[in-house]
């Protein structure tokens, strides 16, 4: 049994995954926590209830791998692993066996997250492919028809446009963000939700199509882009996308698995 641990801006994911032999990774348990400062016995506490609260024992472990896009805490979470856990964490950087082509003008920028979305894709529907997360950013990764990873896009997340439309206006109030019955909203929570709701359908469908267009120009005889989502906002709004084909919730979790099988078996 695997502990994958992908540390984003605004959210930590944790996820219980099961390896077969030949067998593509089960996701047996998820839990989503606050991206925070937390101390090593913080966190090792936290990580060592969820396991055991699921009806899981530490021995079972075989092994941790973490993804994380803020630095100041991996530390943290590496510390926790050894101390709590017993193992030497993985961690998704350079020099990890990915199997994917980086063909960016610096691949050092590229988030591990993003990677790690790209891999898991590949592995389940191949080139070319258009991955999309629903994150603190939006972003929009693109791999063309040989399997190499080409770069992207990326645009303000969910959350961030809900934000700053209270910040940054004097009357608007905080709404949470859910499909609305029809994109005239008769008041203002409604139409702020009709907003944020189709405005971003509509921006995830734009810039997919674009990037799906792109991918065909550059090789014409490859067959058509699959777009995969995943992300908080994954179902909400990658449902509703006409560019999207699929939607993985668990992607991000199913890549870590793939690289450890990659790198430690």
């Amino acid at each position: 049994m695997l502990l994958a641990i992908d540390v984003g801006n605004t959210n930590t994911v944790l996820g219980l995954l099961e390896l077969s032999e030949g067998a593509p990774p089960r996701v047996l348990r998820r839990w989503r926590l606050s991206t925070r400062v937390r101390t090593t016995d913080e966190l090792g506490l936290d990580i060592t209830r969820l396991i055991e609260l699921a009806g899981y024992g530490l021995p079972q472990l075989g092994g941790v791998i973490i993804s994380c896009v803020v630095p100041g805490l991996l530390y943290a979470v590496e510390k926790a692993c050894r101390r709590y856990l017993g193992l030497e964490a993985l961690v998704v950087g350079s020099g990890l066996r990915t199997g994917l082509k980086l063909r960016t003008d610096n691949p050092r920028e590229i988030g591990s997250d993003r990677v790690v979305n790209a891999v898991a894709a590949m592995e389940r529907w191949g080139p070319p492919l258009v991955v999309v997360d629903f994150g603190t950013a939006i972003t929009v990764d693109c791999v063309d028809g040989s399997g190499a990873y080409i770069g992207g896009a990326i645009a303000p997340g969910l959350a961030i446009g809900a934000d700053a439309l209270v910040t940054r206006t004097a009357k608007l109030p905080r709404v949470p963000v859910e499909r609305p019955a029809a994109a005239i909203g008769s008041n203002t929570i409604a139409a702020m939700q009709a907003g944020l709701y189709y405005g971003y359908v509509g921006l995830v469908d734009a810039l997919v199509r674009r990037c799906k267009a792109e991918l065909a120009e550059r090789d014409p005889r490859r067959p058509a882009a699959t777009c995969v989502a995943t992300g908080g906002f994954s179902n909400l709004i990658g449902r509703s996308c006409e560019a999207v084909d699929e939607v993985d919730e668990h992607l991000t979790l199913r890549g870590l698995a793939l690289l450890w099988q990659r790198n430690r078996c």
